[in-house]
């Protein structure tokens, strides 16, 4: 599968009800790096293609065949039974087990070599929580299921174009996660050192082994205003962050910090940076949002698989509507496929 066409990539829609199935489709009609199987219900697909007038043939996935050149308008189907009827923009818990089997079959598929990526679409937190079912969220479902201990989510950000050679993907920003799906309150007590020694090297050795960077640098944000101001606004840096960082130097990695957030994210501190570590969702991703809303992807490191997704939500409003925007899913199935071809 070394080859771009030669790459076979899972797509999961996500929640049923929302843009999730749209985008497949779009998706679906443009030219792509490589071969699209989606993981979702055959029914659903047809009456959204139907509603958005979208000509796309649906053809049932076969594992035992080869993988082969995307053609523009067919997609093919690895089938997942709703659990329920779905209209667009109305939530159903009762599909939440379909949701999540969706990513369990797509998982199985890509560890029993059928393909080289997992591409997943957005899923509603809140529906599946109201089903009963306890989720944080994708990061935190796979590397359950992957059996992995410390995953670690990131967000590259704008253009990251063809892969040229064997050098770096040309990227604006990488903003990675030391805790990801908690709420604020309960951030503090999980920067430990501990836990940023295993997300440090786990991040490194993606940065190496996934992008091509041979000695990656990494600028580590504080946790609390000023990076604590020497304990005066905290001590988290004192106690945690820099003995954790000054650890990780002596074994060869590449570390800034910990920098004030309010000013890591200048022209002038990232000029020559690899990636940022934040210590809380949103002390880094409102950044990388708004310099790429719906061109940026989400890659989920530290597991077995490749794994990227999309940088937005269900947008229930704009489910069936025909308005959704596939950018943010095409920057993801290319973005999956180029790290696939590493290895």
């Amino acid at each position: 599968m070394g080859r771009s066409h030669d790459a076979r990539i899972f797509l999961t829609p996500g929640e049923p009800a929302g843009i999730g199935p749209d985008l497949a489709l779009l998706v679906a009609r443009r030219r792509l790096p490589a071969e699209l199987v989606v993981v979702a219900d055959f029914g659903l697909l047809r009456e959204r293609a139907r509603r958005l007038r979208l000509a796309v043939e649906i053809e049932e996935f076969r594992p035992a065949a080869r993988p082969a050149r995307h053609r523009p308008g067919r997609l093919w189907v690895s089938p997942v039974a709703l659990r329920a009827p779905v209209r667009a923009g109305t939530l159903d818990p009762l599909n939440a087990s379909y949701v999540l089997d969706t990513l369990r079959q797509a998982v199985a598929l890509c560890e029993g070599r059928r393909g080289t990526a997992l591409v997943t679409g957005p899923v509603h937190k809140g529906v599946i929580n109201d089903a009963g079912i306890a989720f944080s969220g994708h990061t935190e479902f796979l590397a359950q299921l992957t059996g992995v201990a410390t995953p670690v989510m990131m967000l590259v950000g704008g253009a990251h174009g063809p892969d040229r050679g064997h050098g770096p993907l040309p990227h604006p920003l990488r903003v990675a996660l030391a805790t990801t799906h908690l709420p604020l309150r309960e951030v503090p007590a999980a920067i430990t050192g501990a836990r940023l020694k295993a997300v440090l090297r786990v991040l490194a050795a993606d940065l190496r082994g996934r992008f091509g960077i041979n000695r990656p640098r990494i600028l580590v944000a504080g946790l609390n205003p000023h990076a604590g101001e020497q304990g005066h606004l905290g001590r988290e840096e004192i106690d945690a962050i820099e003995p954790a960082l000054a650890e990780l130097r002596a074994e060869g990695l590449d570390l800034t910090g910990p920098l004030p957030a309010d000013t890591l994210f200048t022209r002038r501190r990232l000029d020559g940076a690899d990636a940022v570590l934040a210590m809380y969702h949103d002390q880094g991703l409102p950044v990388l949002k708004y310099a790429g809303f719906g061109e940026a992807v989400n890659v989920t490191l530290g597991l077995p698989i490749v794994r990227t997704s999309v940088d937005h939500g269900t947008a229930l409003e704009l489910a069936g509507t025909g308005k959704a925007d596939p950018g943010s899913l095409l920057a993801a199935v290319d973005l999956a496929a180029q790290l696939a071809r590493r290895g």
